[in-house]
């Protein structure tokens, strides 16, 4: 771990407080590409039908949303190191501009293949977005600023996730989904050039042959083959393969020995790690890891499957489940401002996060009372509490890991997050698609057992007799039912977790250090004081001793002397 250390050392400082005017025009760039980056990524579930039958890919258009999210997965363990080394302005520019390449690609794609692998560009881009604004805002704000700004950086992936949907549904209905990617092209283009005249950089020249050996490229190859071989299966098990089956055993078997490379590789190997294994060292450290994969996994599961409730269980069309939406991320967005703010003022984080969780878990344990008559109202209130409840975990959970972190792991500490977070949210719809495959197929009637293989869109209502749609209907209730239970642990284990985050402030681990030292140098200080002013006090009583008993022998001496005088006087009468 000295030599890891050591390297870390060598890392340029690329922290650049800015003042209030100048940061406020780099934090809305940053603020703007993150919000185009959730457009893109939650924009595309409306238009996938519509997708599927233009590219004739009915029973593999998930792959769309699947290979991106795989992609994210891959890169985002990546950036943190990869933006020590090169710098955070080159790398965040390069990724808006793979964006922009890669949703022109998107809309020019002639078949199903090429749209799923230019969506896992697309992916790779928007997961270095993700990293990059938030790394970036930890360079230009100081720690107790932050909450504040990244509250506002979590409002933007809010609305993102919102009004994508929108924009979306708008096009595909007015015009052509090809559209979609047409707009977001040359809105990550122009955020690239703003990028680079606005947002400053103290990297300094340096070497590209230096920069390459930081890399660590035996971390990225064991990485990359233990995260494809391992999503692949997980996201596609029961759907695509079955979970038994040679090619299944044979990936995750891959993908597990890889995984344990890679974990060799940056404890024994690894000059650089992209995922340094001391920061597990740390209890604080590792739960925030935790609750990040599982309200990865929730979250996920809830945003793909509340729609799924409300549109197939409750008849509702497209539009109306994103309107139902709305209140969560109105709220979501509004406590995630709102926390960032108490978290600047007070300098505090623990009570945010605990509310949060504590909110989001009674909100996803009363969705258990849905059924097929709940009353928009109820569903609406439900949840503005899940809302309130993300809004107060995503970007304070942040916070609090920037809190506990070095600075010169702190960009890898974003990327390990961010990392942990996508993952979890793989595994989370993978176990939530199984269930629901499991549900449904327990009550579907045996000549429907078809929609349990397809993306879960309703056959029409009118070619299926009233009292089989009932129970299709009634199926799709209880699929949901069950989603929903699997997602109230994950929650509650979060909020258990908050037993083992202690509260520092908003203080960074070396000022923390550096005032224990200063203290115990003042206790060192005021001890030697102490002592040398006892050493001043015994020499002092000392002399005082030696002076006293100097004046007794010369009394002494006097006294002889006059007896002497005494005699002699007598001796002469």
């Amino acid at each position: 771990m000295g030599r890891h250390a050591n390297a870390e050392k060598s890392l340029q400082d690329q922290r650049n407080i800015l003042p209030i005017g100048q940061l406020l025009v780099v934090f809305s760039g940053l603020a703007v590409s993150l919000l185009i980056c959730f457009i893109d990524q939650n924009g595309l579930s409306v238009a996938l039908p519509t997708i599927s039958k233009e590219l004739n890919a009915q029973d593999t258009i998930s792959w769309a949303g699947t290979s991106s999210l795989i992609a994210n997965a891959v890169c985002t363990v990546l950036y943190g190191r990869l933006s020590d080394i090169f710098g955070r302005k080159s790398v965040y520019i390069s990724v808006l501009i793979l964006l922009s390449v890669a949703d022109l690609l998107c809309g020019l794609a002639q078949n199903p293949p090429m749209l799923y692998v230019f969506r896992a560009l697309a992916g790779i881009a928007t997961g270095g977005i993700t990293n990059m604004t938030m790394i970036i805002v930890s360079d230009v704000v100081t720690l107790e600023d932050r909450g504040k700004y990244q509250g506002i950086l979590g409002s933007c992936v809010g609305i993102g996730n919102v009004i994508g949907p929108f924009i979306a549904a708008a096009f595909v209905q007015n015009a052509s989904w090809r559209d979609i990617f047409y707009l977001l092209t040359p809105l990550a283009a122009v955020s690239a050039v703003v990028a680079w005249f606005l947002l400053p950089s103290k990297m300094r020249p340096e070497s590209m042959k230096s920069q390459v050996k930081k890399i660590d490229f035996a971390g990225v190859l064991t990485s990359t083959i233990a995260i494809v071989f391992i999503l692949i299966p997980i996201s596609g098990g029961g759907l695509y393969f079955q979970w038994d089956s040679a090619l299944v055993i044979s990936l995750l078997t891959i993908g597990g020995c890889s995984f344990v490379a890679f974990l060799f590789t940056q404890w024994k190997i690894a000059f650089l790690p992209m995922m340094p294994l001391s920061l597990f060292k740390s209890s604080v450290i590792t739960t925030l890891f935790l609750q990040s994969f599982l309200l990865g996994a929730a979250y996920q599961s809830l945003l793909y499957y509340l729609p799924l409730y409300i549109q197939n269980g409750r008849g509702w069309s497209p539009i109306q489940s994103a309107i139902c939406s709305l209140p969560m991320v109105c709220f979501q967005s509004t406590a995630s401002i709102m926390s960032g703010l108490y978290m600047s003022r007070f300098n505090r984080y623990l009570e945010v996060i605990f509310f949060g969780f504590s909110l989001w878990c009674l909100g996803i344990g009363l969705t258990l009372l849905w059924d097929g008559n709940t009353s928009k109202g109820e569903i609406y209130g439900i949840l503005v509490l899940i809302g309130t409840g993300i809004g107060c975990t995503f970007q304070p959970t942040l916070v609090a890991l920037q809190a506990h972190s070095p600075v010169a792991k702190r960009a890898v500490v974003i990327s390990i997050r961010n990392f942990f977070r996508c993952t979890g949210g793989a595994v989370g719809l993978a176990i939530s698609a199984a269930i629901l495959q499991a549900d449904l197929k327990k009550n579907l009637p045996s000549e429907y057992q078809y929609l349990t293989h397809s993306t879960y869109a309703l056959p029409d209502q009118s070619s299926i007799p009233a009292a089989d749609w009932d129970i299709i209907v009634n199926a799709y209730v209880k699929a949901s039912h069950s989603v929903f239970i699997f997602q109230v642990p994950l929650v509650g284990i979060c909020v258990l977790a908050c037993v083992f985050i202690r509260d520092r402030g908003l203080r960074k681990p070396e000022d923390t250090k550096k005032d224990d030292a200063k203290e115990k140098g003042e206790q060192k200080d005021t001890t030697a004081s102490q002592a040398t002013t006892q050493v001043d006090l015994e020499t002092t009583e000392h002399e005082d001793d030696n002076q006293h008993d100097l004046e007794n022998q010369l009394e002494k001496v006097e006294k002889e002397d006059q007896k002497d005088d005494k005699t002699e006087q007598a001796s002469t009468a």
